[in-house]
């Protein structure tokens, strides 16, 4: 037990370091501008997961009913639309997928996501989604521009479509030419128009930061009623100080 969670600190470790050195010196990253709030978004974000990521990736730490109570939907909306492998309402997000298959399939085993949000940042997940590009050299056909060498196929092709990189060639200041990715060139258009793919990534973000914390919403309305409450108590806090002190001259 001991030895596990000392893998999983590791793990997570490792996710930390790797998420800074893309934002200290990796390639430039849109702001995702995801609105936990936003219960539609969270509603489309959760169809979005279960039909394009769950067929690789569990979110093992989510139950299903705490899904139908944050994101508003009846036990039969859950059960009907998101529930493809577990029985009861109280099973949690997993998939059916042998570990040792994916590994062997994919090179590695695909991880569970319930903390990828916590661990990455939403911006990295955002731009990750959105970076993958066409490189023949690759076993599967892609590359991710935030992740280079990423094992995971671009599930989200049919929907955005097909880009391929383009490069500019710069000079150092030894007089060496490099070649330096500037951009994306689309090659096939894809399902949704770019407004919307931006959309589609945004509400599956939006979704994979809440999972990675439930109750974050939850927290952040009883942190307002707490600021609210202190503002009121300190009103009447100096009305009664006034009220002491006003024959004391």
């Amino acid at each position: 037990m001991v030895k596990n969670r000392w893998v999983g600190a590791i793990a997570l470790g490792a996710l930390i370091l790797s998420s800074s050195s893309v934002a200290a010196g990796g390639p430039k990253m849109e702001a995702a501008n995801n609105v936990l709030g936003n219960v539609r978004s969270l509603q489309r974000g959760a169809r979005h997961f279960v039909n394009y990521c769950m067929g690789c990736h569990s979110a093992k730490y989510v139950r299903y009913n705490r899904l139908a109570d944050d994101l508003q939907l009846s036990e039969q909306q859950v059960t009907d639309n998101l529930m493809f492998v577990g029985t009861k309402l109280l099973d949690t997000m997993n998939i059916a997928m042998d570990p040792l298959d994916a590994g062997r399939w994919f090179g590695q085993v695909p991880p569970d996501l319930s903390l990828i949000a916590r661990a990455k940042g939403t911006d990295y997940v955002f731009n990750y989604l959105k970076g993958f590009y066409l490189d023949p050299e690759r076993r599967n056909g892609t590359d991710n521009l935030f992740l280079p060498g990423a094992s995971m196929p671009h599930v989200l092709w049919e929907l955005q479509g097909l880009q391929k990189p383009v490069y500019e060639a710069i000079i150092d200041v030894n007089g060496s030419v490099h070649k330096v990715m500037v951009g994306f060139e689309r090659v096939t258009e894809g399902l949704l128009n770019p407004e919307e793919f931006d959309q589609f990534v945004r509400d599956l973000t939006n979704f994979l930061e809440y999972i990675s914390e439930p109750v974050k919403l939850e927290r952040k309305k009883l942190g307002v009623r707490v600021l609210l409450f202190l503002l009121v108590f300190f009103l009447f806090s100096y009305l009664l100080k006034q009220e002491y002190w006003k024959d004391i001259k």
